[in-house]
């Protein structure tokens, strides 16, 4: 198969190893170290994208990173991925990658129409096109959502697995250039522990693309010994195809390791795909590099454009001609560089445009017996062609640049290779806290004083030169190994050396002007991914827009996939220019991460189906299964729901168990509760803050219902404490509150009252609990318990006994959330099963029935005891409860000053109230809205919600609770709730539907 474009010589590739590859249903060829980028150029494929707003033609525009066009949709099924840059994509065999954001095809866009109305949807446009007519909004919405978007997300589960990794080091070198190996060279070699970490396949950076010479040999070849040398060291962890995505607090950088990626799904079997490293570093080296500034012209998005320095790493790093023909348009030294390699490479350098009036005479005269054509005092005006460049026009400059002038000159050419000058990669620094000035000489934003500890080195810090690189980066080394407490050693002291290359200042050029000085420049592209032109920005100004923010905001100005690595800069420039005010001035947008786009999968590591999250059981957890039960989550544990028998329903199972309870006696596994012990001399005092009862007054051995409220008066959670000695309680929390309200507890003492000497400690593991309820659950205890005294008078409700039960030594607490004589037998855990056992068999006399949640959800409404998180939403407060008795009016607790704000005491709140629908069978969904009236015609008035509702077999009807508006003053009345084919009333009243008075608790 033939490369059109392949150099029949030369680049890193191996030419050993073909690659077949399909691209746009059509196969190709390509080598083992090209990217999918480089294999396209060598193919002669150009077009390979549609561009987001206008869907104009796109070519392949950079090497790396930066890349806003070169967006592909690659492989197919689960494995697919939107939006991947091609020119970091690895080629393998096997490859499958299409163009996106087209249709039918990248050559035929219908939506290309776009381009053609392009002077009708400038910058804003969707926020003042689509207010009005407003019966058409969903109209609106609908073709807006089937147009935005590029590629296609898959719709299967991940095929892949990911890993994660956590680390620390002395030194972290982010970057492994130049600068990057010189800094991890010095400060391994001082004993450093230095992970160094590059984005790309290769170590290496501009040595991979451009020809210099360090230590009087070629860059290849110190490249070389310099990686050889950092591997015999095993304190040196070398990290390639890691990006660091995130520079946090206190040195903590997480990076993302694409492990298996450059092999392709069908070679990735079982084998982790990418790794997650969450890293904590004594010192950080940033040489992270740079990113190539475009020039803004006419046209300047056309497929055939690309940065000079992609294309001088297409000719030396993957042996591929972008072009047969070329153009340079710069305004620096470095794009002469350029020239030289392509023509040496055999692609014919039409021109050197250069916008400054002076050149070097080094170059000029290297250009000249080259054959190449210096046009000083020049700028490119428009780019000619359609879906690819084909030729340019330039006309000459002004003296002061912003304008031209005389007659225009067409060059033909199928390549155009734009350097405006360097953008340091200040994006780390940046998330780092540290804060980029702008450099008027270098015209760039640099690093500013970094704020934790790391230092920027090379061409991240505004050094463009290969030997001031490599200098940076050996002092970076060195003074980050003696910050993280490491002394020089002598090889320490020697630093690599290039030759010195003096290159002259560049002129900042951001906008060429127009041929016709009248016409606006609405094709001159800053951000090439989503058409944001110069004139959208200037139209921004004239908007009123003054913070790149907000520009930012309303043009999409850098956010597309690249996230302004490309065109930012010059777009900064434009806005100044419109509000006449320098760059510096005008500032930057923020760099937030992640640097480049992470996958969910690395987010998630194996942290995916079953290992999603931990699943706790208890220590019944076999004899549940054993016995047919079926579960529900609750947090992260496995709860019995129900246990069927013989074919029966949910509702059939409830009805058994409940009516067991009611008149003999059942069994829960209550294990699930959270248990907290709390200890200290100042753990009254801590409980009288938390809760919102006082705690002052209550024995030894007796419980106590308490309820704490968060900061804003809301209620937090509630349960049972217990005193079990002088300075000693037993604390219970709902299920799946137990570790929040741990680590709430434990903020409060660490945070606020760090004076008081209470100790806080999760025992919910620890123990097995076991609730047994029912009129005969005395009787069953006195059977398995001898040395107790379950008496109402020896033993009362709301108190515990230490005893032993079933040859168990236990904690018994005499505490009902069913209403029935209730008791909750607390052993270790290793001993739960064993006293299950015991009394099941014990209770087979007394008609004895395990029951699930479900049942202790319709036990407890009987009752209309809350479940927090049900009957509570984050808005409601222990008054909204009908709960006004168990808040102290006599001290202070967390939440006392918000129960007090006007908003807490307003009539209008919604409040518990019971509800019995005027059919008895009529089961309400939980959720459901309640209105006052009696109406289908929407808009209704809602009052309310159903909170729990249930069918009581005990009562032999529906029962609900719900919090209802003002519903303090609604009992006796009727309420509505509206559903999806009709309107069931219901009547309100308290939410006690059995036993009011609470007899049955005493047995």
């Amino acid at each position: 198969m033939s490369q059109s474009h392949r150099l029949s010589v030369g680049g890193r590739i191996d030419r050993g190893r073909p690659l077949s590859f399909v691209f746009n249903g059509k196969r190709y060829e390509g080598y083992a170290g090209d990217t999918l980028a480089s294999a396209l150029l060598a193919n002669g494929i150009h077009l390979v994208a549609r561009s987001f707003k206008y869907h104009r033609p796109r070519g392949v525009y950079s090497a790396g990173a930066e890349e806003p066009n070169a967006l592909v949709q690659l492989e197919q099924g689960a494995a697919t991925e939107p939006n991947q840059r091609a020119t970091q994509i690895e080629l393998y065999d096997g490859l499958y990658a299409a163009s996106q954001n087209c249709w039918p095809s990248v050559h035929f866009d219908v939506a290309a129409i776009n381009n053609v109305a392009s002077r009708l949807l400038p910058a804003g446009f969707y926020y003042k096109t689509f207010m009005w007519p407003r019966r058409l909004w969903r109209s609106y919405e609908y073709l807006i959502r089937k147009t935005a978007g590029l590629g296609k997300a898959p719709t299967g589960p991940d095929p892949d697995c990911y890993d994660k990794m956590h680390a620390h080091c002395d030194v972290l070198v982010v970057g492994g250039g130049p600068a990057g190996l010189a800094a991890a060279l010095a400060a391994a070699r001082m004993g450093a522990r230095v992970i160094l970490a590059e984005m790309q396949a290769d170590f290496g950076g501009t040595l991979l693309a451009q020809q210099a010479l360090i230590d009087g040999k070629p860059g290849g070849d110190w490249l070389a010994t310099a990686l050889a040398d950092l591997e015999k060291m095993e304190h040196v962890t070398l990290l390639p195809r890691t990006t660091a995505s995130g520079y946090y607090h206190h040195n903590y950088v997480i990076m993302i390791q694409r492990l298996t990626d450059h092999l392709g799904p069908r070679s990735r079997s079982g084998k982790a795909r990418q790794r997650m490293w969450k890293l904590r570093a004594r010192q950080v080296v940033l040489a992270t590099g740079a990113h190539e500034r475009p020039l803004v012209f006419h046209n300047n998005d056309r497929p055939g454009v690309m940065l000079a320095n992609a294309a001088q790493a297409y000719v030396n790093r993957y042996g591929v001609m972008p072009g047969r023909s070329a153009v340079i348009f710069t305004n620096n030294d470095g794009a002469y560089s350029v020239a030289f390699d392509l023509a040496t490479a055999g692609v014919t350098v039409a021109a050197i445009v250069d916008v400054r009036t002076k050149v070097d005479d080094t170059l000029a005269t290297a250009a000249h017996e080259r054959g190449i054509e210096t046009l000083n005092a020049h700028t490119v005006v428009r780019a000619i062609g359609r879906q690819h460049v084909r030729a340019i026009e330039v006309m000459a400059l002004n003296d002061a640049a912003d304008a031209v002038h005389g007659s225009s000159r067409t060059i033909n050419c199928d390549l155009v290779c734009v350097s405006g000058g360097w953008n340091p990669a200040v994006h780390l620094h940046s998330q780092s806290g540290g804060t980029p000035r702008y450099d008027a000489a270098k015209a760039c934003f640099v690093p500013g004083e970094p704020v934790q500890a790391q230092r920027s080195a090379g061409a991240a810090n505004g050094t463009f030169t290969l030997d001031s690189c490599l200098e940076e980066g050996h002092h970076a080394g060195i003074n980050a190994a003696i910050q993280a407490g490491f002394k020089p050693e002598g090889g320490a002291s020697y630093r690599p050396m290039a030759d010195v290359v003096e290159q002259a200042t560049l002129q900042p050029f951001w906008l060429a002007p127009s041929k016709n000085a009248a016409v606006p420049a609405t094709k001159h592209f800053v951000d090439l991914h989503n058409d944001v032109t110069a004139a959208d920005i200037t139209l921004a100004v004239r908007e009123g827009y003054r913070s790149p923010e907000h520009v930012k905001r309303y043009t999409t100005l850098g956010m597309g996939p690249d996230q302004g690595k490309t065109g930012n800069i010059n777009a900064l420039a434009i806005l100044g220019q419109g509000l006449a005010s320098d760059i510096g001035s005008v500032g930057t947008t923020t760099f937030r991460p992640p640097y480049m786009p992470v996958t969910f999968g690395a987010i998630a590591g194996s942290e995916v189906g079953a290992l999603a999250d931990p699943v706790r059981m208890t220590p019944m957890h076999q004899w549940h299964v054993a016995n047919d039960a079926l579960f529900e989550d609750v947090g992260q544990w496995k709860r019995p729901w129900y246990y069927p028998r013989n074919g029966e329903s949910l509702r059939q199972a409830v009805r058994r168990e409940c009516l067991a309870v009611r008149n003999a006696i059942g069994i829960l596994d209550a294990s699930t509760l959270g248990k907290i012990d709390i200890d200290g001399p100042d753990a009254v005092e801590f409980l009288n803050r938390i809760y919102t009862n006082s705690w002052a007054n209550l024995p030894i051995g007796r419980c106590r219902y308490g309820i704490m409220c968060g900061e804003d008066g809301m209620v937090f959670d509630d349960g049972v404490t217990t005193r079990v000695d002088k300075q000693r309680y037993w604390m219970t929390t709902t299920t799946g509150n137990a570790a929040r309200v741990l680590a709430w507890l434990e903020e409060w003492l660490q945070t606020e009252w760090p004076d008081l000497k209470v100790y806080c400690n999760s025992m919910t593991e620890h123990w097995a609990t076991i609730a047994v309820a029912g009129p005969l659950s005395r009787k069953l205890l006195t059977k398995l318990a001898p040395d107790i005294d379950f008496s109402n008078e020896t033993f009362p409700h709301m108190s515990c006994r230490s005893a032993t039960v079933a040859d168990i030594a236990a904690q018994v607490f005499r505490i009902s959330f069913t209403g029935e004589l209730s008791y909750e037998v607390n052993v270790p855990a290793r001993y739960g099963l064993t006293l299950w056992q015991a009394l099941m068999t014990a209770g087979e006399s007394y008609g004895i029935t395990p029951f699930g949640t479900e049942t202790m959800h319709v036990l407890r409404a009987e009752k209309g005891y809350i479940i927090v998180g049900q009957e509570t939403d984050g808005t409601t407060t222990p008054g909204d409860l009908g709960m006004d008795w168990i808040v102290s009016k006599q001290k202070d607790f967390i939440g006392k000053r918000s129960l007090g704000r006007s908003d807490a005491l307003r009539d209008d709140r919604k409040h518990l109230v019971g509800l019995l629908t005027e059919d008895p069978d009529e089961v309400l969904p939980e959720g459901a809205q309640i209105v006052a009236e009696r109406s289908r015609k929407p808009p209704m008035k809602m009052i309310g919600h159903v909170t729990s509702s249930y069918y009581s077999a005990t009562l032999g009807r529906s029962i609900a609770l719900a919090l209802v508006r003002r519903g303090h003053r609604c009992h006796g009345g009727t309420v509505y709730v509206p559903l999806e084919h009709r309107i069931v009333s219901a009547s309100v009243g308290k939410p006690v539907f059995y036993d009011p008075e609470g007899g049955r608790l005493h047995g």
